[in-house]
């Protein structure tokens, strides 16, 4: 058996950093900042962001707003959202991403709302249920994915997918962008 290095990366940890370099290039190419507002990932999108050297010119803040009460306090989700919907629900994920941007100097945000286990799961949200939402000068934009596995393969899908969907988002605004611009 070949010893493994301590400073080996997952393969999860690589696809994230290489989403995240991505991520830096198109919003430094617009002199852009990014915002996160995180619950059930408590601050492991900001950490995966800074991770790369110079993030403080294209990472402008995150929220870690776990309890119910930091939402409301920090991105000034409405109590009866929150009450009506359940804090892992499309509206308070909507509601947390336009907050960050609210409370912040950036140009567009995400946030990530979920129930990453092992336990907190209901036959209507099982452990896994993750909802996103991502704003960016073109607007809001949710959806909801269940992921496998334990609760550090679920945070782990979390920061993946948050950070993958916001670069393809910005990638097809440029691409849209660019095509209105030569027609």
């Amino acid at each position: 058996m070949t010893p493994q290095a301590p400073d080996l990366l997952s393969k999860s940890e690589l696809l994230t950093q290489d989403w995240c370099a991505l991520l830096a290039d198109l919003l430094q190419s617009r002199n852009w900042s990014l915002a996160t507002a995180e619950s059930c990932t408590g601050g492991l999108i900001a950490a995966a962001c800074t991770d790369i050297a110079g993030s403080s010119a294209w990472f402008e803040r995150g929220f870690v707003t776990y309890s119910n009460a930091s939402k409301t306090e920090m991105l000034g989700v409405d109590t009866t959202v929150i009450a009506r919907c359940g804090a892992v629900s499309k509206d308070v994920a909507r509601a947390m991403v336009r907050g960050a941007l609210q409370h912040s100097h950036a140009q567009v945000s995400l946030a990530v709302t979920g129930i990453a286990g092992p336990g907190g799961g209901s036959p209507d949200k099982p452990v896994g249920t993750v909802w996103f939402a991502w704003a960016t000068p073109q607007g809001v934009v949710s959806e909801m994915r269940t992921f496998d596995g334990d609760r550090a393969a679920v945070r782990a899908a979390t920061v993946a997918h948050a950070l993958q969907r916001m670069t393809v988002l910005l990638q097809s605004e440029s691409h849209c962008a660019s095509t209105q611009a030569t027609a």
